[in-house]
């Protein structure tokens, strides 16, 4: 019975590392964008549960592999350390060895090719493309001598990518279509999730350029990275508000300033809530334009 306990508790710390090394926190970054372009399809009266369960379940897995794909390329060039600030990595910290870490990014990039080869029956080359590049990119994010993250290119991929790319995407599976509106929308979720990756490089810009991470805070300084952080999300308020989500946009706006004045760094930094947080936001604030722009023209019928 000892020796039953022992085994279990010992397969319980390694599920636990496993948890960890995935990163769940940053999962619902990958959600986020499959949330708003599954609600725009269901707005315009096309929506398939199946279809968008599997979408969903085809972002975690990329994202998943990308996740693991960072932590084993970070430890093997260096650039996570004794001294990083940020979350733990496993394969730094000796919780998982860098083989099993290979294996596993292995696996659920073979894993999301499976899942999405269903998307692609349904939809055909547009969705292979996207799926394609999708896994392409999530490997060479930190992998290769030209990584997107260590050359400075790594917030184009974040604004494309968990941008109008997914979330266009997600709107053409479910309606086998393409809308502006899913391309502007995206655009604006793709600014706050690079805001976010902004507040990480600008923490982490000591331990970037001892390991030659040259992320643009690493290159033009915490100065620079301060006001691409405001750029972004002045941006994506200035989206929101021209997509007539006016509680968005002053959300918004109040996190820049208090992020600004260092309240809520370590916040969206570390927590989970944000991105999706301001997706179920403009989700809801659209669907109630939406309706009162129905009430509206039912009365002037009416009149």
């Amino acid at each position: 019975m000892l020796n039953f306990i022992i085994k279990l508790l010992r397969h319980w710390t390694i599920f636990k590392y496993w948890i960890i090394a995935i990163r769940p926190k940053t999962l619902t970054i990958s959600l986020s964008p499959v949330l708003l372009g599954g609600a725009l399809a269901c707005e315009h009266g096309c929506f398939y549960m199946f279809y968008f369960f599997m979408t969903a379940i085809t972002a975690l897995l990329i994202q998943i592999g990308t996740n693991l794909c960072n932590d084993y390329f970070d430890f093997v060039k260096g650039a996570d350390t004794e001294e990083r600030i940020g979350p733990i990595r496993v394969t730094q910290a000796g919780l998982i060895s860098p083989i099993k870490i290979k294996l596993g990014f292995v696996f659920f990039f073979i894993f999301a090719a499976i899942t999405g080869a269903i998307l692609v029956h349904r939809c055909g080359a547009p969705i292979f493309i996207i799926g394609s590049f999708s896994l392409i990119f999530g490997f060479l994010y930190t992998a290769g001598p030209y990584a997107l993250a260590y050359i400075g290119f790594a917030e184009i991929f974040v604004i494309l990518f968990f941008g109008p790319i997914a979330v266009a995407g997600t709107y053409f599976i479910q309606t086998l279509d393409w809308n502006i509106i899913t391309i502007v929308s995206g655009i604006m979720l793709g600014l706050i999730a690079c805001s976010i990756l902004v507040l990480n490089n600008s923490r982490d810009i000591e331990q970037d350029r001892k390991a030659n991470k040259k992320t643009l805070a690493v290159r033009f300084g915490p100065k620079f990275a301060n006001q691409e952080y405001v750029y972004c999300m002045v941006l994506s308020s200035t989206i929101a508000y021209y997509l007539s989500a006016i509680v968005t946009s002053i959300t918004l706006l109040i996190v820049t300033i208090l992020t600004e004045r260092r309240v809520l760094n370590n916040l969206i930094t570390q927590s989970a809530l944000l991105m999706p947080g301001l997706t179920l936001l403009f989700i809801f604030e659209n669907l109630l334009n939406a309706l009162i722009a129905n009430n509206i023209i039912y009365l002037n019928i009416l009149i």
